[in-house]
């Protein structure tokens, strides 16, 4: 059930790299966090120069132009393994298939319960459900 939401500056990337991107963190989601088939929801937002502002050196990583920055609003049901795997898993994923530099990738997760989500119909179909750790 993650919600996906990438971004990234405008004109960085081919629409070829963009769908390669949503692949990777998609599949990154599916192994490492057991997400389901088809449970894809995911957005790309590009933004202008003036409008992407981003600290170049935070923490001592060097960034560039090429900063996406990735962030997926998720259950709060996973483990700080799963989590660390799903960042490792990302990385590596979008340097392979997209060619971007670790440094140049940004993770955030925001965790909601169950009870917070309606896939349809103005249902929340996770209400009653007891979290279950993947």
């Amino acid at each position: 059930m993650p919600l996906t939401n990438v971004s990234l500056l405008k004109g960085s990337r081919t629409a070829a790299q963009k769908s390669a991107i949503l692949d990777e963190i998609y599949q990154a989601m599916r192994e490492t966090f057991g997400v389901p088939q088809d449970d894809k929801f995911m957005m790309i937002t590009e933004h202008p120069r003036e409008d992407f502002l981003f600290g170049r050196h935070f923490m001592n990583i060097d960034r560039s132009d090429d900063l996406i920055i990735i962030q997926l609003t998720v259950s709060d049901t996973r483990s700080v393994d799963q989590k660390k795997a799903l960042f490792a898993r990302i990385a590596k994923g979008l340097a392979r298939e997209v060619g971007i530099r670790s440094e140049d990738i940004f993770i955030n997760l925001v965790e909601t319960r169950l009870e917070n989500w309606s896939f349809g119909h103005g249902v929340a179909q996770y209400a009653d459900r007891q979290p279950v750790a993947i």
